[in-house]
């Protein structure tokens, strides 16, 4: 079996439960703004944000216009009233309070560590609020870097995203870097671009459509400590 010593981790719904954080921002900010929140408004959120992040994905449309886009559409769908670039700035800056980890997330980070090899962070996400959730998290002091797409001025799965990954981290061969991720567009296709091994993280057990083919499929982030070199 296959063993790495360095590991690439997308941040949202992989390290960080993405969920949680978003329900507590949206309650909070609804609660604010004195509109009614409901599960079914987080399920509606929830559509319009994968739309838009698959648009942003695709080069369609740039981060900024994501982020009031989202709002813009929910907003309409559910009949309130609100600027959606002031309630963005508000969200993200709750959202960024949202340091929750996926189970597993903490015990898999120290086991690697434990074992002398690195950590790093690749995520599409927003430069402010991953940064803030990063350095809240219990995590922290295993990640060597991070690396944020709006920051670098590429995404994942694009090629120059990781190019630039891989002059910013410690010179690894390309066949000892792991890249784990619950995206396949993203990360499988991402790591696919840039030559490494790729792991999808499928809590889910959903059905892979796409013709991207990750390396390895795991379901539980503990499955990772069986590629992780002791050497």
């Amino acid at each position: 079996m296959k063993k790495y010593d360095l590991f690439l981790f997308d941040a949202d719904g992989t390290l960080f439960d993405y969920d949680m954080a978003e329900a507590n921002a949206l309650k909070i900010m609804f609660d604010y703004c004195g509109f009614t929140y409901s599960e079914s408004t987080h399920l509606k959120y929830r559509e319009i944000n994968s739309q838009v992040w698959e648009s942003y994905e695709k080069g369609e449309i740039t981060k900024a216009e994501l982020q009031t886009l989202r709002f813009t559409h929910l907003f309409n769908d559910i009949g309130v009233y609100y600027d959606a670039n002031n309630f963005n700035e508000m969200y993200l800056n709750e959202f960024g309070k949202g340091s929750f980890l996926i189970e597993g997330a903490f015990e898999i980070c120290r086991e690697i560590i434990s074992c002398n090899k690195k950590i790093y962070i690749v995520t599409n996400g927003i430069l402010s609020t991953q940064k803030s959730r990063i350095e809240h998290s219990l995590i922290k002091e295993y990640v060597s870097d991070f690396f944020v797409s709006e920051f670098i001025g590429f995404q994942k799965p694009q090629t120059l995203y990781f190019e630039y990954v891989f002059t910013h981290i410690q010179q690894v061969e390309k066949d000892k870097i792991l890249i784990i991720g619950d995206s396949i567009s993203a990360d499988i296709a991402g790591g696919n671009n840039a030559g490494i091994d790729s792991c999808w993280f499928n809590k889910s057990g959903d059905i892979n459509h796409t013709e991207i083919i990750p390396t390895y499929e795991i379901r539980k982030l503990n499955e990772l400590n069986k590629y992780i070199n002791r050497n």
